[in-house]
Parts: structure tokens; sequence; C-alpha cells
């Protein structure tokens, strides 16, 4: 996608707790676009890409195909970084899976042309059990097919399984890890043991022919970093990324926290450089901001936005010397991403400069409210109701910006 840095990671040992540690592209150095200059590149970017780690070379790689013509080629010495650009290939491996065989060899599974393809170099996911080959190939959205030959280039013979990826343990224990469609809160990872079979086919341990409401882990609990909590921006975590790639002169944080100057002259929010995002937590999920606007000009906007093709947000207007926090809602996407309508401002309360905190509290459960709800608050303590806004099923992004009308 859009979002940069892009392609995160996230460890865990458990499967069940995660933790971002870091990115496998730093910045998406893929054309002005996706610097927000003279076009943009919503929906673009990263998409179906893999990594994987080369034990006899002590390299992480990471590849996948942008804008369906080019492939790239990351790599690292740690799965934390640092990653960098290693080349790239004039042709797209979309969809890909990476095998890195006993010996070494690199081979990639891909689709094209409506066909399934290997090549010597590494479709979805592919692993290699007991001198086995296994390509796993999702047919959208609901089912995942296995692949199985002695040899890497086939021929295979094929099984239906359910979309996602093999998980072996180091005690031999071996996981499904899907992802399930969860609108509004969008895809959302859920894990299953497995079975092998005489055939040497795997199969999804599921309850009642469907996904358990809970899972049960056999592997030792390790704490990691909550994914909630305060973050006082003294540097950007790998929790946080910016919609598009930001203009890294118009940001700085440190002790005083993270400080947004006015990149973009713009009616457009979609169009504001150096919005920072935050995937959206379920199944209720809370984000709150305090906004010092005391720097702000006339002109300038500043808020907290619900954040996707259908978005809406909270924060500050300063015009004339008065500031108004305000809510400003109807900002819509064509369905080619681009920008259908700027919103309109539905609700606004005079505050004075200085502080601010900032909330929006939204229901993200597949079969809850859809609705968010917006507050703001003069001393962080007593919040005040500004408007409950029902689009919420179509903002699945925590986001801060500021712009400049």
């Amino acid at each position: 996608m859009h979002f940069s840095p892009g392609a995160p990671i996230l460890r865990s040992y458990d499967l069940q707790d995660w933790e971002y540690v870091g990115h496998s592209v730093p910045t998406l150095h893929f054309g002005d676009s996706y610097y927000l200059i003279g076009d943009q590149a919503y929906i673009q970017g990263v998409w179906a890409s893999f990594f994987d780690y080369h034990a006899s070379q002590d390299t992480w790689y990471w590849v996948g195909c942008i804008n369906f013509s080019t492939t790239y080629i990351y790599s690292a010495p740690s799965a934390t970084g640092l990653w960098n650009r290693l080349t790239t290939i004039g042709k797209c491996y979309y969809d890909a899976g990476l095998l890195i065989d006993d010996d070494g060899t690199i081979h990639i599974s891909y689709t094209y042309s409506n066909a399934i393809w290997a090549a010597q170099l590494a479709l979805d996911v592919k692993s290699e059990r007991n001198g086995v080959y296994y390509i796993l190939v999702t047919h959208p959205a609901s089912i995942e097919y296995v692949l199985k030959s002695s040899t890497v280039f086939g021929s295979y013979t094929i099984n239906a399984l359910a979309s996602s990826g093999l998980i072996d343990t180091p005690d031999g224990q071996w996981y499904y890890m899907a992802f399930i469609d969860a609108y509004p809160g969008g895809r959302i990872p859920v894990p299953a043991s497995i079975t092998w079979g005489s055939d040497d086919f795997p199969t999804v341990d599921l309850v009642s022919g469907g996904w358990g409401s809970s899972h049960t882990s056999t592997l030792p609990t390790v704490p990691v970093a909550s994914p909630t909590g305060a973050d006082y921006f003294t540097s950007i975590g790998h929790n946080w990324e910016g919609y598009h790639n930001p203009d890294t002169s118009k940001f700085s944080t440190g002790s005083s926290g993270l400080t947004l100057y006015t990149a973009t002259v713009t009616d457009d929010l979609y169009a504001a450089r150096n919005t920072i995002t935050h995937r959206i937590l379920g199944p209720v999920s809370t984000a709150t901001v305090k906004l010092n606007h005391s720097n702000m000009s006339d002109g300038d906007c500043a808020g907290l936005v619900l954040l996707r093709d259908s978005s809406a947000w909270v924060g500050v207007k300063r015009d004339s010397g008065a500031y108004t926090v305000a809510f400003t809602t109807g900002l819509t996407m064509n369905s080619d991403w681009s920008t259908a309508s700027t919103g309109s401002t539905t609700a606004s309360v005079s505050v004075n400069g200085g502080s601010i905190w900032l909330r929006v509290t939204a229901d993200v459960q597949p079969n809850g409210t859809k609705r968010a709800t917006f507050y703001y608050s003069t001393d962080g303590t007593n919040f005040h109701w500004l408007v409950l806004y029902d689009g919420c099923e179509l903002g699945i992004l925590h986001g801060l910006s500021v712009w400049h009308l």
C-alpha cells in the first residue's frame, strides 16, 4: 500500500502476542506520486509480498512487485534492519512466495496469465516438509489450495485448505496462520493448529467447521511491547506510518514530542503531506492526542482523523487569530481513489490558544455499531462530546495531520 515506511514486520513468540519490530521498505522510492508530488499513490505500492531468512548467507530478503511492473528486492542482516534495496527485476512476480531450499537455492512461485509459475530465484507461501514442496494458493476470498510435489518444478497435486501460510515451531508443532475479513476493522490474522494426513497434505483443525472464538497455544508466553498505551514521540516507532512518503524537513521528534509543521497548502486532507497514521485496534478503539496549537498560523488546520476513502476529523482551525475546535465530515474518494469531496464542517466550538486534547472512539466490530464518537477537552480530564459519526465503517486508521487552507 501507500504507507511509508512499507512492509511492516511483527514478531511473536507464541503466535498470540505480536509487536512491531521494523519495516522491510524504509522509503517508497517508487516515483513522485508516492511523495504526493503531482499525483497520489493511494492503494498502490506494497501489496502481497514475502520475506525470509537465508541461513547460509545470514541475510533476510524481502521481495515484492510494485505497480504491477517491477519486482523490488530488499535485504538486511536482521529482521529489525537495517534494510536496503538490493536490486530490481524488470518483471512482476505478483502475489509471490519464497523458498530458500536446504542447499541455499532460492525459488519463487508466482501468478502470471492465469497460471501458477515457479522460478529459480521464489506464490503466496512455499515451504518444504520431509522432502516435499508445497505452494499455497489463495482463491479469493475463502479458499486456499495446497499444491504438493516432490520437486520444485512439479508436477503438483492439489488439495483445498482454507488463506495464508504454514508455521512450524522448533519443537515440531505446525500451525496455519490465515486472515479473516473482519469488516470494518480490516483483515485480522488468526491461527489454528495443523494435522498432517497420510497423504502428506495438511488439514486445518477447525471448530464445528469454522474458526474457533479462541485459540489455545502450547507455546510459552513471552511478553512483548503492548500495542496500546501512551506514545510521547521521542522518536517515531514502527507502529506508525506516513500516508505516502513524508517531507522529513517538516516534522521533528524529541523530548517535547512530535512537532508537525505545515507541509502542504490545500483544502484537501487527502493531498496533505505528513499525515502520520496508526492502524486502528478492535473491537472498540480509542485514540487520544494532546495538541499544542499555540504556534499555528492563520489558515492552519491540525487534527485527529478517522481515515480511509470515507473520512472525518476533529481538530483545531485558526482564522484571523481566533481558534476553533471543529468536526469535519463527508471527506470521500472516488473509485479510482481521487478525491470526490473535501468534506464540510458541521460542528465547531471556540477555544483559546494553547493546548487541547482530541479523542475518537470507534466501534469496529463486524457486528458492532460501526460508529465513532469525537470529543475534545481543554484540561485533559473532562471531555466534551462533539459529534457522533455513523461513517466509521470506512475509516480504519487513526491519523494526525497539519495542513494549510
